[in-house]
């Protein structure tokens, strides 16, 4: 499962397939309807439930790989819509899950789904309140010092699990340099 960001369409995850070349199936990647942040974070884990339930049915383990705003969206589908039944590896790539100053000037209307990503929102407070759902699940962060997107680049890692700072430059290496995509992939590939 792969799930894309705010400005993102499934088509951002073309390098990772092709890298992946079809060793990794099924893969699904569900276009959301971000919106361009007007969606709550909360609607969008609600969309992506109902594509992983349309493609893989109410009980199926997944590994799930969540990119930028699409890390956030999964954290929230595994700790609040019961996802961490079923959810066997969590990779968070590039995701605000402790914040972003980048978020901080935008108002909650009507642009709540960027809203979310504030420093101290009451969702990532729900979330870092109780990491339980968290706790059986393989759970790994990615990041870049130097995100634009995630400022400072610190704060987009997962409160569990090991973190690794990537050797690129900007959010969108992330997914298109191979010094990004080896590590994923092998993580991917991972039994």
């Amino acid at each position: 499962m792969l799930v894309h960001g705010l400005f993102d369409t499934p088509r951002v995850f073309e390098r990772l397939e092709r890298v992946l070349a079809g060793r990794r199936q099924p893969l699904l990647q569900p276009a959301l309807p971000l919106r361009f942040g007007i969606a709550p974070i909360q609607i969008s884990a609600q969309r992506l439930a109902g594509h992983i339930e349309a493609a893989f049915g109410v009980s199926e383990p997944i590994d799930i790989l969540g990119f930028s705003m699409g890390g956030v969206i999964a954290r929230t589908w595994i700790q609040l819509l019961g996802g961490h039944a079923r959810t066997r590896r969590f990779l968070s790539l590039g995701s605000p899950q402790q914040g972003t100053l980048t978020a901080q000037p935008w108002p909650r209307l009507p642009l709540a789904g960027i809203a979310d990503l504030k420093l101290g929102s009451a969702l990532l407070r729900q979330l870092n309140a109780d990491l339980t759902p968290l706790q059986g699940i393989d759970c790994c962060s990615y990041g870049t010092a130097f995100d634009l997107m995630v400022v400072p680049g610190w704060r987009g890692v997962l409160p569990v699990g090991p973190r690794r700072m990537l050797p690129v430059l900007t959010h969108q290496q992330l997914l298109r340099h191979p010094a990004a995509l080896e590590p994923l992939v092998e993580d991917l590939l991972r039994p």
